[in-house]
């Protein structure tokens, strides 16, 4: 059966690095699934430095909404799949108003159905403050209820704090 891992944790942790190390042990051709959109030059250059990290042992595809299709339809080649992040996903799924539940019980099932190695990566968006807007407040609970669901389904779950990362779920490496 092929390993589901979730690696989580907060901005500029590791988190990213941690899941491509993973992936990258996991078989000699990856695949890339990018869910961020550039709409702006600060995201363009975050985008580029993560291409950048990846040698050509990488394939990329951008999949900003239909995770779950695309989860299914590129592990057929049973390479190991990275997915970064579920995160920007989400936020794309918000902004353009869609049901964020069924999107999050697709996803679930997606994970569950994976005939491929496939290494998930979200922010853990919980240990903050109470944001001060409905928006906010929204996503705020819509991560952490999509994390626990993705959770549920994966292998294994790490939190990457500084770098190191915390076995929360399953067998590590």
């Amino acid at each position: 059966m092929p390993r589901k891992i979730l690696v989580l944790g907060g901005a500029r942790s590791g988190k990213s690095r941690r899941a491509q190390a993973i992936a990258e042990g996991l078989g000699p051709r990856r695949l890339f699934i990018a869910t961020a959109e550039a709409f702006d030059d600060e995201m363009a250059e975050r985008i580029r430095r993560h291409r950048a990290d990846r040698d050509a042992s990488w394939q990329t595809v951008e999949v900003p909404r239909d995770l779950p299709g695309a989860i299914l339809a590129q592990a057929t080649a049973g390479r190991p799949i990275l997915v970064d992040c579920l995160t920007l996903w989400l936020s794309n799924l918000l902004l353009g108003d869609a049901d964020l539940e069924t999107a999050g019980e697709a996803l679930a099932q997606a994970v569950l159905e994976c005939a491929a190695p496939l290494v998930m990566v979200a922010n853990e968006v919980g240990f903050g403050i109470v944001p001060e807007n409905a928006l906010a407040r929204r996503f705020r609970d819509a991560a952490g209820r999509l994390n626990q669901r993705i959770a549920a389904a994966a292998d294994t779950v790490e939190l990457v704090v500084a770098g190191l990362p915390w076995p929360l779920k399953g067998p590590t490496e």
